[in-house]
């Protein structure tokens, strides 16, 4: 069931983006202009060497969280540019993005990569982000429900009711990620309920689903209209102060 109050969830993914002095003076120009309501949520995942200065940068902002956008399954070892959960942690983030359409597609993380990824977020602390989504050529042949069924069940494979009461899923088609097109609202709501029952299904009780691929100022408040989608996983859009804050306000 849908809570009778719609939370709302707005992550900015900025990617390979954002320097830590240039992180600051975003959250303080992003602070002044957007007003916090109880019901929405907004966390931000930069780059691992800007973590610590979003983490100084949000204090006292209501529901807001810093996370990293990958993190290894090992807590230490000879992982060259692995960023592991402990050290996301010390320097600040709460939350952690996994599996990625990118981290799939650019760097080969496989879903078994994925699962382990999960479970050390998990156990180490983390607010776990699980992105899943499929292809354009995996939707042209009609394959959208398996190729996203197979992933997330990968992912959350052997969760526990409390650790799924720790872990948001984001929707993501493939397709859509900067490419200025995206899944229509309605269509990306069918996906997000059947994510949804397949998480019931599984032990979750009220899980936290979101749509990322494109979303903009133009189309937010549209998705957000389906009662399915309780936010929004955003790149390019997130990169401007005043832009992520109005994209924040939506659905108020």
């Amino acid at each position: 069931m849908m809570p009778e109050t719609k939370r709302l969830l707005f992550c900015a993914n900025w990617k390979m983006q954002v320097a830590p002095g240039e992180a600051r003076e975003f959250l303080t120009r992003f602070r002044a202009a957007y007003l916090p309501t109880p019901h929405r949520h907004t966390w931000f995942f930069p780059s691992a060497v800007s973590i610590e200065a979003v983490a100084g940068a949000i204090q006292g902002l209501p529901n807001a969280r810093v996370g990293a956008q990958d993190v290894h399954w090992e807590p230490k070892g000879a992982f060259t540019g692995a960023t592991s959960v402990p050290l996301a942690q010390a320097a600040g983030a709460t939350a952690a993005l996994i599996g990625h359409s990118e981290r799939r597609r650019l760097f080969g993380e496989t879903d078994a990569d994925t699962a382990r990824k999960v479970r050390a977020a998990l156990s180490g602390g983390l607010v776990a982000v699980l992105c899943v989504g499929e292809t354009l050529e995996q939707r042209e042949r009609g394959q959208t429900t398996a190729v996203v069924a197979r992933q997330l069940g990968a992912g959350v494979e052997g969760l526990s009711a409390a650790e799924f009461d720790r872990m948001v899923v984001a929707y993501e088609p493939v397709w859509a990620i900067g490419t200025g097109r995206n899944a229509t609202p309605r269509d990306a709501a069918t996906v997000h309920s059947g994510i949804r029952s397949a998480l019931i299904d599984r032990g979750a009780t009220n899980p936290w689903i979101l749509y990322g691929g494109s979303v903009s100022q133009n189309n937010v408040a549209a998705l957000l209209a389906e009662a399915e989608i309780e936010g929004v996983l955003v790149g390019g859009a997130s990169l401007t102060p005043d832009g992520w804050a109005g994209i924040c306000s939506t659905g108020a």
